[in-house]
């Protein structure tokens, strides 16, 4: 019988998956899935007494690692990689029960870990709502003729989380007029003047705000001159 070399481990119980067909040296049963080296001789789980441990495969981290605090007994299954020339991990061998009450444990923790995402979601929502609010209100100051709808989606657009617009800029959360100046004047740009069509027709993006500059100039100073309107819900 061809004795078998047995792989580098660091101690505790190892399980091989074996690249040729082997059988056991004790019951003969094979060809093996798995199988414990005894003095370089291969034996099945079963003639070994890990017969009724369950496979985990590697890949979650948190699921493993509570499977085996969870299991009284458990092994570490490796394959040869002859490309490497080197035993990896494959994953574990533990008590079902145990597997059973990790994936228990993980489940709790997704769920908490959904529930946290849940609320800060909802808290974050409420901090744009009342952010993008702030920012309107601070268009319509500077700009008292603005239509409320207009000032409202402006400050939409330039707060909008992830954006990497004006209004996310720190210049921007604090409100500074120049930023604040600077998402009215994109908003005027994009809405009232042919700003996009110039764009979409070849027109370089610094010849088309010039050709526009005048338009979005004499809408700002009609709304810096105008009489603020208020909508009442």
């Amino acid at each position: 019988m061809t004795r078998l070399a047995t792989p580098p481990h660091q101690g505790g119980l190892l399980v091989v998956q074996p690249l040729r067909h082997k059988r056991c040296a004790a019951c003969r049963r094979g060809p093996l899935s798995l199988l414990v080296l005894e003095d370089g001789a291969p034996r099945c789980l079963e003639c070994a007494d890990l017969g009724h441990l369950v496979f985990l495969p590697r890949g979650d981290t948190a699921l493993t690692r509570r499977s085996r605090e969870e299991s009284t007994l458990s092994a570490v299954v490796v394959r040869f990689n002859r490309r490497r020339s080197r035993y990896e991990r494959q994953g574990v061998l533990v008590e079902e029960a145990a597997l059973a009450r990790a994936e228990a444990r993980c489940l709790a923790d997704a769920e908490a870990r959904r529930r946290r995402r849940a609320r800060d979601a909802k808290r974050r929502a409420a901090e744009d709502v009342r952010f993008t609010d702030a920012f309107a209100a601070e268009i319509l100051r500077l700009f008292p003729g603005c239509p409320v709808e207009r000032a409202r989606a402006i400050a939409t657009h330039a707060s909008l989380r992830g954006s990497g617009r004006v209004g996310r800029t720190a210049a921007g959360r604090a409100l500074t007029e120049g930023a604040v100046v600077s998402a009215a004047v994109a908003g005027v740009r994009h809405v009232d003047t042919p700003y996009d069509q110039l764009l979409m027709s070849g027109v370089p993006r610094y010849e088309a705000r010039r050709r526009i500059a005048r338009t979005v100039e004499a809408v700002l100073r009609e709304w810096e001159a105008g009489v603020e309107i208020r909508l009442t819900g």
